[in-house]
């Protein structure tokens, strides 16, 4: 079954795209991976930013090609939607293995864990 990361346009994985694209200092979520040869985006890891996500992102240059990107309207929001990939995606194909941790100092749970 194809999944989607609800997220839209994937961008070159460098320095000046990430500034170019994420403009704002917020928490948000990204995706990382590659464009397959018919043009597809495809998620190899994901993950959140509690506040800078221009920031968080950069760790990633080197390790992936390309990125997508959703701003959150709180730290909450962007655990919540880190929980929904995590427990969307098959864990065979994508580089996240754990269960994402939530946000320092709260006591969020997640919505999609049984």
């Amino acid at each position: 079954m194809k999944r989607s990361i609800g997220m839209k346009s994937s961008y070159a994985l460098t320095n000046n795209s990430v500034d170019d694209e994420i403009t704002q200092i917020s928490a948000g979520n990204f995706a990382l991976g590659y464009e397959s040869k018919s043009g597809l985006f495809v998620v190899q890891n994901f993950g959140r930013s509690d506040t800078n996500l221009n920031q968080e992102v950069k760790n990633w240059i080197g390790k992936y090609k390309r990125f997508k990107f959703f701003y959150a309207s709180s730290p909450k929001s962007a655990f919540i939607k880190e929980c929904k990939n995590y427990h969307a995606f098959d864990k065979n194909k994508i580089d996240n293995k754990t269960h994402p941790e939530k946000p320092e100092n709260t006591d969020y749970t997640c919505p999609y864990c049984k």
